[in-house]
């Protein structure tokens, strides 16, 4: 939803909110100064709170953080100069890590897990058990954002009946402060590997020196890709950023190969293609018999409201 500025039948601004995400904020040059960044900023307020969306975030170049910080908007995590992470509350996020450390675990190796699982597949499954037993306590985050071929509550209500059985998980509901690569907008920065380096650093800041501290995690489980070098790079960049020296304690990363069906890696992807083609046998053999259940009866329901 975008709301835009004209000025003698001329485009002079604009903006948009994606979610809980204000985004393209921009104003045409020969402006700048006059303060409709602000104005523009103002109506995408209240269109947020029109629609029910109190808890905003912002992302911006550093150079504009001190504009909209004098709108109520604080700096939360950094990319170097290429991008900064601002929201709307001084304290929010102080208070979700307060909420978080609610469940701790005793243990000197505390394990976490991010996962999207889209839908969730026996290879989730299997890097959860092997986590689990590698760690005094695990704790799994589920991607919140509604970006995926599943929703929100789907893919969580699939790992919930998922891991059914495995000991010492804790699972949390989605937070906002695990960014999405589907809902960084890079449209400041000039090329996707700015784009995607700074999503990275600004999602694994927030993870290592707020969310792993509450929880007093030590480790952070990801499978092996071989399939997407998109996530293969953010893999690459979470050693380095995670394992850095640094202010909070470092926090190891820990890769497991993937297992694999028939020589070829267990994938979400693989499902989803199988699932186009109605191919229940192939399915049944990637994924848990919840997954599967929940597959055949969206296709039934798909089939009768074609």
């Amino acid at each position: 939803m975008a709301i835009v500025a004209e000025y003698q039948q001329r485009l002079v601004g604009c903006g948009a909110i994606a979610g809980n995400v204000l985004k393209c904020i921009a104003v045409d040059p020969s402006l700048q100064g006059e303060g409709l960044s602000l104005k523009l900023l103002t109506e995408l307020l209240t269109l947020a709170y029109e629609l029910g969306r109190s808890e905003l975030f912002l992302f911006t170049k550093p150079s504009n953080a001190a504009l909209f910080s004098g709108a109520g908007f604080w700096p939360i995590a950094q990319a170097g100069d290429r991008a900064v992470l601002l929201e709307n509350s001084r304290e929010r996020l102080t208070r979700y890590c307060r909420q978080l450390a609610m469940y701790r675990q005793p243990g000197r190796k505390i394990g976490a897990i991010v996962m999207n699982a889209n839908p969730f597949t026996l290879g989730h499954r299997w890097l959860v058990e092997q986590a689990a037993r590698q760690c005094d306590w695990l704790h799994l985050f589920v991607v919140k954002e509604d970006a995926s071929c599943f929703s929100y509550q789907d893919r969580f209500t699939l790992i919930e009946k998922g891991i059914v059985g495995i000991d010492k998980v804790t699972l949390h509901p989605g937070s906002a402060y695990i960014i999405s690569r589907a809902t960084f907008p890079g449209y400041f920065l000039k090329d996707q590997g700015a784009v995607d380096d700074s999503h990275s650093q600004i999602d694994l800041q927030l993870f290592r020196e707020r969310l792993a501290p509450a929880l007093q995690i030590t480790h952070r489980f990801v499978g092996t890709e071989p399939l997407c070098s998109l996530t293969r790079h953010y893999n690459e960049r979470m050693k380095v950023l995670l394992e850095a020296p640094g202010d909070t304690p470092p926090v190891k990363v820990v890769e497991l190969a993937r297992i694999e069906q028939n020589g070829a890696p267990i994938s979400a992807s693989r499902v989803r293609e199988l699932y186009r083609q109605r191919n229940w046998q192939a399915v049944a053999a990637l994924v848990p018999p919840g997954t599967l259940t929940f597959l055949m009866q969206l296709a039934e329901n798909e089939h009768q409201t074609a």
